[in-house]
């Protein structure tokens, strides 16, 4: 008897509640279903089910068997679709999120070149700092530039970056250059407002970790405004390097306190379920971890 044939006659018996109505699902005969599920149990050697006139019931055998082999059955469900719908062109409406700084900067020329292979998607593209509800608000894929230890969402890595303690020059000239994270209490400090840690600002040195609360003069949730200003001379700034490598690139900024390390961040593209990922965010992902990985390392 081919075994899933047992466990799909077994789980349906279950879910359905009887014989007759796993059977009528099934499109099956009440006795071929009774069949399976008995020579199920016969080649495993316990009773899976109690039945009386009325209902059936799990025994605990049968439940630890109804959850594994439910999984099985789902992954198996999951396989064919992944292997039927990759030879179906991605087609619908693609709704994405995306950090405003680098959904202008890093995905934005991408968008063509995505299109391009993919002519039957339209995107809806929308740029927001804040953190969204990816269900609620009805996005299929998001990129996110967090740590994604805790989340309940399926991440997929596409690149990394770091976080670089910066400042004008002229700046530097006028105020003095900080050596060490305590000197950044006394200096003109621009502060990007969504810092899990606030004004708190943490380095890994020579001697460990280090933190200094910081007294900014100016927050903002854009980083580009923490750019534009470090570029006016107006302060310190610490920004993620796909940002301001140009600027360091240029000396338009001078990197500070080499020996004091921010942390880095890892960039990922995130979706809600790793269960019957639609064609249209597979393409999608594909497509930039493949750039991505081509692309310069900030």
């Amino acid at each position: 008897m081919d075994r899933f044939l047992e466990m799909q006659s077994f789980n349906t018996v279950v879910e359905a509640g009887s014989f007759v109505a796993a059977a009528e699902a099934l499109k099956l005969s009440k006795a071929a279903v009774s069949r399976h599920v008995v020579e199920l149990e016969n080649r495993l050697g316990i009773r899976l089910l109690h039945r009386t006139t009325r209902r059936v019931s799990l025994t605990p055998e049968g439940q630890v068997f109804y959850g594994r082999s439910k999984e099985l059955l789902a992954e198996l469900a999951d396989a064919e679709t992944e292997v039927t719908s990759s030879r179906e062109a991605a087609s619908g409406l693609l709704r994405i999120n995306a950090p405003f700084t680098f959904g202008i900067l890093h995905l934005a020329p991408l968008w063509g070149r995505f299109r391009a292979l993919h002519p039957q998607l339209t995107l809806e593209v929308t740029l927001a700092d804040r953190l969204v509800d990816l269900v609620e608000e009805g996005y299929d894929l998001a990129i996110r530039i967090a740590a994604m230890e805790n989340s309940s969402l399926v991440s997929r890595r596409l690149a990394t970056t770091r976080l670089a303690l910066c400042a004008s020059p002229a700046y530097l000239a006028a105020h003095g250059t900080p050596w060490h994270p305590a000197d950044l209490a006394q200096h003109q400090v621009i502060a990007y407002s969504y810092f899990a840690t606030k004004d708190e600002w943490h380095f890994t040195g020579p001697q460990g970790p280090v933190s200094v609360r910081t007294r900014p003069w100016m927050h903002t949730n854009n980083g580009e405004t923490c750019l534009a200003a470090a570029l006016a001379d107006q302060g310190v700034i610490l920004q993620p390097t796909f940002l301001v490598a140009p600027a360091l690139a240029a000396g338009t900024l001078v990197e500070l306190m080499p020996a004091y390390c921010a942390h880095e961040i890892g960039i990922h593209a995130v979706y809600p379920s790793r269960k019957h990922v639609p064609a249209k965010v597979r393409v999608l992902i594909d497509f930039l971890v493949e750039h991505f990985a081509q692309a310069a390392r900030w």
